[in-house]
Order: C-alpha cells, then structure tokens, then sequence
C-alpha cells in the first residue's frame, strides 16, 4: 500500500498545493481568489518552462506506474514479490530508456524470457533489457514505441571534406539515441562481419576514404574479390587482389616494417607514435578475410594467418592498425584468438545469433543484442562494441557509388599518386 501511495507522490503534492492556495485565497475573499488566479495565470504564460517541467514531471510519474504494474502482470519479480525499483529514466529518439535495480532472484536472462510479453503489455513496438558492465544488479530499459533509423540513408559528412586525419575520430553513422558514432582508429584494430547485403561494405569504404584523404597515411588494401576496393587503388600505396601468396609476401614484408618501427621507437625513447611523428600510420585494410584465411595451400594459409595474428597483436603501438571484414563470420574464418584482439567490433545483420557472437564475443545475442535480430530492411544497420563496452545499435552513413569514385580521385589528388 505504501508504495502505491508513494507512486502518487506529485500528483498527491499538487492537490494537496491547490487545496491549500484555494483556502488562503477564500480567506480574503473574491478579490483575493481573483489575486490567486491571475498570479498563476501570469506565472503559466511567462514562466512556460515551468509548465513543461511539471507536464514532463507527471508523464514520467504515470509511465513509472505503468511500467511497475506491467512488471508485476508479466511476473517480473523478484524473491519476496519485490519487482525491479526504477533508478533514474530518460527520453532518446526511440521512446525512453529507464535503469534498473533488479531485486535479489532476479537477472538478465531471465528478463530476457519475458521481453515479448512485456511489450505487448505497454503496447510499445518492443522492449529491451541491455546489460551494464559496472554491475550485475543494475540493467537498462529500452521502451521504442517510434521506429530506431530513419529507412533513408545517411550522407556520409567524409563527402564534404577534402583533408582527413585518421588521428582524428570518424564519422560512422548515428547510434540509436541518435548521438553520432565516431571511432577512433588510432591504436585500434577493428573487426567488421556480416551478411551480404548487411552493409559491411560501406563500413569499410568509410574507413579507407577517411585514411586515404589522410596524406601521412600508408594505405595497404587486400581484396579478396578484387572489386570491392578496386575504386581506391590508385589512391592506395599498395593493393592485393585474390592472390594468397602475394597477400602472404605483402603481410610478411608488413612485419619488417612493424619490427623496424619499434626499433625507430626504441632509438627515440618512446613507447608509442605520436600524430607529430613523421612516419604516420600505416592502415591495413583486409576484405573477404575467408578467402585468405581458408583459401589456397595450407602452408601459405599458415603463413599469412601468422603474420596476420602478429600484426593485429604487436602493430598497434608502432602505428599498424589492422581492420579486417567478412561476410562470413563464423569460427573457422574469425577464431577467438583472432577476435579478441581488435579492440572494435561491428557486427552488422548476420543469419544467426552464433554469427553475432562470432564478431561481438561469446553471450551478447543471449543478453539481447544480437545482430541475427536486426530487421532485414533495414540495411546498413548493426551493432558496435568499443573495448571494455556494451554493443550499441548504429546506422552506418552512406556512400553511393558516385561518392565513393569522386572521393578515390580527391584521395589520389591529395596523395600524389596520379
């Protein structure tokens, strides 16, 4: 009884107010309740802040309630009947996101069991329980009642510019609370899978526009089919096609490089490269990783999935940053000892939760946030996840065709390779 009182609490304070005014009004008569009146009607219209204030002050309190009441209709509680206590909300561009203090016998997978029956009960388009990494006890809410991204694409804001510095965070797309998504590539190698069609590819023509209109950066491109990339060739300072003993040479001759980098480090006292240094990064670009991974003869295989693996674990600290993709994200083409060491992982729509995990890492899609749940129309959307983060759902930005050549001829300018 006590707590359905105290859900009440403004609205209880707001009577309890009018009563009170209304008494000291009738105190002094008519004029006085006219007095009364035309205060709170001059305060209404000059103070609109207020009024808003209070109007998104009783809606929050009423959703409160729905909220509690739906939890306890979906037997969403915890040991002792208690359901889960609502810390603190917040609007975002999808409808609301509430954190929640989940009481003892309750957690995330079992919430998960009870998302769809608990949307259909607040009539919202559907909910979502998202894990948090500072405690197992607290989780968030998401209520979407409005549709995440917009079905139109996105203009990439890369179109606009003419220089780049990859030292510099890049636009990639807008999350899902409508905040930009920006990455830093800089001492982070970063790992993009999905399914054809997903969007991957402009995800990775983001990534090679914004290194190639960097000046100071070495571009390498391996392109397993050849077309993908084609368009940054020249622009790019060197460019492997489907040939897996070449791409074991360049990755090999990528090592010296690495190894020569450090010893630059070591002569200057440093521990890592700086944007004032002169060597600048050095971008590796990696598509259709599956066919380089189990392509060819074995020994070459071997040989370029070694080189691979030490330069996505040693590179980074010397200037080497490693972003690799496939359309086939599964465990024989992305092993755990090669996920777990790109720092950024983007899963786009995949066939499969197995897949999702494959890029994310292992339990994500059974703690809601699988990319096999993303809706098929809705190309170019997927999930990132930054180290030591939860993944967040983005719509990537668009680069049409006309851009991308435009923007290759720009690099290739800039570059001084044509």
């Amino acid at each position: 009884m006590a707590s359905v009182i105290w859900g009440w609490r403004l609205e209880m304070s707001l009577w309890f107010g009018a009563i009170v005014l209304a008494r000291a009004a009738l105190a002094f008569g008519l004029v006085g309740i006219l007095v009364a009146g035309l205060l709170l009607a001059v305060m209404w219209w000059q103070l609109p802040e207020v009024h808003e204030s209070l109007k998104s002050s009783l809606r929050e309190a009423r959703d409160r309630r729905r909220i509690l009441k739906s939890f306890r209709r979906c037997l969403i509680v915890g040991r002792y009947g208690y359901t889960p206590r609502i810390a603190k909300s917040a609007d975002s561009p999808i409808g609301r996101r509430y954190l929640l203090s989940l009481p003892t016998g309750l957690h995330l997978d079992e919430l998960n069991t009870r998302v769809g029956e608990l949307a259909a009960d607040l009539r919202a388009r559907e909910v979502r329980f998202v894990a948090l990494p500072q405690s197992a006890g607290y989780v968030e809410l998401v209520v979407i009642r409005r549709e995440s991204f917009s079905r139109e694409p996105m203009v990439s804001p890369l179109c606009s510019g003419w220089r780049y510095s990859l030292w510099d965070q890049i636009p990639l797309g807008v999350l899902e609370n409508g905040r930009t998504l920006w990455m830093q590539l800089a001492e982070h190698n970063l790992l993009i899978g999905g399914e054809p069609g997903s969007g991957k590819s402009v995800i990775l023509s983001s990534v090679v526009a914004a290194a190639a209109l960097d000046p100071s950066t070495t571009l390498t491109l391996f392109d397993g089919k050849q077309v993908e990339l084609s368009v940054w060739k020249e622009a790019a300072d060197e460019f492997v096609g489907p040939d897996l003993e070449h791409a074991a040479v360049v990755l090999e001759r990528l090592q010296q490089i690495m190894d020569f980098r450090y010893q630059v480090l070591l002569a200057l006292g440093k521990r890592k490269f700086d944007p004032g240094d002169p060597e600048g990064l050095h971008i590796v670009v990696l598509d259709e990783l599956a066919f380089y991974l189990r392509g060819g003869k074995k020994d070459t295989r071997d040989r370029f999935a070694e080189s691979l693996r030490d330069l996505v674990s040693r590179g980074r600290a010397a200037g080497i940053i490693v972003v690799a993709a496939t359309q086939k994200p599964s465990h024989d083409i992305v092993p755990t000892w090669i996920r777990d060491l790109f720092s950024y992982r983007i899963a786009m729509r995949c066939t499969s939760s197995d897949a999702s995990d494959t890029i994310l890492g292992q339990g994500w899609a059974a703690r809601g946030n699988s990319a096999a749940s993303i809706d098929p129309s809705l190309r170019g959307v997927g999930y990132v996840l930054a180290e030591g983060g939860v993944p967040m759902l983005f719509k990537a930005n668009y680069l049409s065709d006309l851009d991308l050549v435009e923007l290759a001829g720009q690099a290739a300018s800039i570059r001084g390779t044509i």
